[in-house]
């Protein structure tokens, strides 16, 4: 099994200042680089403390400045928002100062406030992703570009630098049956939400590969599946870190009113639901049962870890990670 940090930079209650938020994610980083973890994903987010991280292009350039072994993911450049040229230009050039270790997710963003003050409606928002995705990687593997669409038309533009690594390893974050449809139809490898159930990921997975399948298409990267994971001495004590990170992520960021899928369950049953269904918690041989089991039953050989607490990432670095290398 593989591990990979999705890394946000939440600053819940602003009770230190930002910078301290920075410092705590950047030594976790350092420590990953050292071993064990393939991929630290940077989590994309504007105008809400949920994760103050506006450019995971600047953050990644700079993690990639500290580290040596370490990948730096983007997960997500919410593509939609973005002048794909502009996109194109600035994932290419972190690719090749960072010296070929670029991961690049894409996803289109659910968020109604980042939408709406990036002019960006719902019922427009699936067609520019799929558009500024094609204009993206156009502009990487082709020497001059030439496109007409319905947001955007080039003539004869050469788009550089062109990406050290080739092709550019690129997922698409996708969470939706249609989302899921669509990568699988184009060939794209995905990554996999944080908020579904265990059950959901394994049918979305499931689905994934038949229609890769269907349509010829062969796959050879990764699947990282992103779990909220929860990790403390006993298990008692993990499943209340696993309560306070779920409350945080239905206040602040999941509930149907920033624009996540609807739902009949109020805030309280929906925090339950995280607690059971959702978050991987307990103590280090509790989880480790757990990851292998879903290894089993879903396939999850890519552990996009979520981390809802300091104390669960140095049980997960020093105690999990190592029973599965």
């Amino acid at each position: 099994m593989k591990f990979g940090v999705l890394q946000f930079f939440s600053w819940p209650g602003r009770r230190v200042p930002l910078q301290t938020v920075y410092k705590r994610a950047i030594d976790r980083v350092k420590i990953m680089d050292q071993g064990g973890y393939d991929t630290v994903w940077l989590a994309e987010h504007h105008f809400s403390t949920y994760s103050v991280c506006p450019s995971i292009h600047i953050m990644g350039m700079h993690l990639a400045n500290l580290t040596q072994n370490i990948r730096i993911g983007t997960g997500v450049s919410l593509a939609a928002f973005y002048h794909p040229l502009r996109l194109a230009e600035e994932l290419a050039l972190v690719d090749n100062l960072s010296e070929g270790r670029l991961n690049v997710g894409f996803g289109r963003g659910f968020d109604q406030t980042e939408m709406k003050v990036f002019g960006v409606t719902p019922d427009t928002s699936y067609e520019r992703f799929h558009e500024n995705i094609e204009i993206v990687i156009a502009a990487w593997n082709q020497g001059r570009l030439s496109f007409e669409g319905k947001h955007h038309s080039f003539k004869d533009i050469e788009v550089l630098p062109k990406p050290l690594q080739s092709p550019l390893p690129t997922w698409i974050g996708a969470s939706s049956p249609d989302a899921i449809n669509w990568a699988a139809k184009n060939g794209f490898a995905i990554l996999m939400d944080p908020h579904s159930s265990h059950p959901d990921i394994g049918q979305k997975y499931a689905t994934y590969r038949e229609i890769l399948k269907e349509h010829k298409h062969q796959q050879t990267l990764d699947t990282p599946v992103a779990r909220l994971i929860a990790i403390a001495k006993t298990d008692k004590e993990a499943e209340a870190i696993a309560r306070q990170g779920a409350e945080w992520t239905v206040g602040s960021y999941a509930g149907p009113k920033k624009g996540g899928p609807p739902t009949t369950l109020s805030p309280e049953e929906m925090v339950q639901r995280y607690v059971d269904e959702v978050i991987i918690h307990g103590s280090p041989s509790k989880v480790i049962d757990k990851l292998t089991e879903l290894n089993e039953t879903i396939s999850l050989n890519y552990l996009l870890a979520s981390i809802l607490s300091h104390e669960s990432f140095v049980r997960l670095t020093d105690e999990v990670i190592p029973q599965f290398s």
